[in-house]
């Protein structure tokens, strides 16, 4: 048994702040990262051609930062509990490091590799909750039992101290020739493109991928834009926002690190303003935890609604319907035009992820599923957790104290895209119509036809009362 120590990399691509690759260096200077390309997850029909394009450009960078820590990282294309033990085994490594992972499917291949590996005699090291500030195990009600309302999670989650940022890969043994050799032989590849994996993405990737390019963004948001982040992220229109949602997914930035850095603004804030918007976006980063901790708790989220009264709930399902919601193509401007940005960029703003979501639900009808589904088949920041319970949120089917909130579509265009020129970026049919027309749908329909854009597929307030009636039905039959 040598002391190489393989460190199992999933959604922490990254040698700084990562919890579990720090205590590895500290067990052995001979520490190898590993990546398994899943078929399990890529074969499945929810992976989206931009997140997977973004991912292999973060392995990219992964595979230089550990070259100039003086180590490597190898790539695997196998099902991870056959080709980790295998590795470990053909390099005689007397450890495998890794950190948890919330989502039911990852706890699952976790434990068949523990078990597998164990029945080699190799040791397994992996309770790190690397992605979180606190893990499932820590945040509890009065009752100790898991929060299924944000407010009173918040409160205590806020209250607790967080971990500073833990130390950096450096200095580390690399494999000799010979082990260079053996891993080729237990199935270690070169990194593959999307393409080669059958993902094509021919636009571009407006997040850049890797931890340096994520750091950079993030020094950005702090600098320029969380000042006013509390009044500026609800304008789809303007880049208020910190866009580190697909690095935090991937894990190319520590949450540690976030928050170390929203706790140094908050000591320089000079204004309650801007210590009001700081707060905000440390909320945000809380609402990402809840959504983690809620999965971890009730996994069968995963799978359907958490409110008893949407598990069965009489969904309309028109599949014309869906089709034009996922085209933009449903004759509501603000709609359209963030479902053609998701389209065109895998990104949506969250603002219009909640309008959008709230329209298929509440006025086409259609199950949250269909939508969350539509989702990570295109989102370059696709996390099974977050987009889980934004749906749920939306479709008023989880863990939401407001079961009938409804967007009207005209109401949030004219409140956060006042001058139309999100939608007109977007939708660019409608470029030359008038902002009070455009933002309120009311497009006459000559001028429609005349530009090529469709009329409303449906009628918001009377869909809007057939939801409400629907769902009176649904409770009453509950009684």
């Amino acid at each position: 048994m040598s002391d190489l120590i393989l460190f199992w990399h999933r959604r922490d691509l990254r040698i700084s702040d990562n919890t579990g690759l720090a205590a590895a260096r500290e067990k052995s200077a001979k520490v190898i990262g590993v990546f398994c390309l899943d078929p399990g997850i890529l074969n499945s029909d929810d992976v989206a051609p931009a997140r997977v394009t973004y991912m292999i450009g973060c392995l990219q960078s992964l595979q230089q930062q550990y070259l100039q820590a003086g180590s490597k990282l190898l790539i695997l294309h196998d099902n991870p509990v056959a080709a980790i033990p295998n590795l470990a085994k053909a390099l005689k490594a007397k450890a495998v490091f890794w950190n948890w992972d919330v989502e039911p499917y990852a706890q699952i291949r976790d434990n068949d590799v523990i078990a597998a590996l164990k029945a080699q005699g190799i040791q397994t090291l992996n309770q790190n909750w690397d992605q979180l500030l606190h893990s499932p195990g820590e945040i509890f009600s009065g009752s100790k039992t898991p929060y299924t309302v944000y407010t009173p999670f918040w409160k205590n989650w806020s209250s607790k101290p967080k971990l500073n940022p833990v130390a950096t890969l450096e200095n580390c043994e690399n494999l000799t020739v010979a082990e260079q050799e053996i891993a080729k032989q237990a199935g270690v590849i070169n990194l593959p493109s999307a393409k080669d994996l059958g993902f094509i993405w021919d636009g571009e990737l407006i997040i850049e991928p890797g931890e340096t390019a994520a750091q950079t963004r993030l020094e950005t948001f702090i600098n320029s834009a969380i000042d006013e982040y509390q009044e500026q992220r609800n304008f789809p229109g303007v880049d208020g926002t910190s866009q580190l949602s697909a690095a935090l997914k991937f894990g190319v930035i520590g949450i540690r690190t976030i928050w170390q850095a929203t706790i140094e603004t908050l000591e320089n804030s000079n204004s309650e303003e801007v210590t009001a918007s700081i707060r905000t976006w440390q909320q945000e980063l809380a609402w990402r935890e809840f959504y983690q901790h809620a999965m971890y708790h009730f996994p069968e989220l995963a799978d359907g609604a958490y409110r008893d009264s949407f598990k069965n709930f009489p969904w309309q399902n028109n599949e014309a319907h869906f089709q034009a919601w996922c085209e933009g193509k449903t004759g509501y401007p603000i709609v359209d035009a963030a479902m053609r940005q998701l389209n065109e960029t895998g990104w949506m703003h969250n603002r219009c992820r909640m309008i959008v979501a709230s329209f298929l639900t509440k006025d086409l009808i259609i199950n949250p599923q269909w939508g969350e589904k539509y989702f990570m088949q295109k989102l370059i920041d696709g996390d099974l957790s977050a987009n889980n319970g934004g749906w749920q949120w939306s479709a008023s089917s989880g863990m939401d104290p407001k079961p009938l909130r409804i967007f009207n579509p005209a109401s949030q265009a004219q409140k956060f895209d006042a001058d139309g020129e999100y939608i007109r970026q977007w939708v660019r049919e409608l470029r030359y119509v008038e902002t009070q027309y455009l933002i309120s749908g009311n497009i006459l329909p000559l001028e429609r036809r005349s530009i090529g854009y469709p009329a409303p597929i449906v009628d918001h307030k009377k869909q809007q009362a057939l939801f409400k009636q629907l769902y009176q039905q649904q409770k009453i039959s509950m009684d």
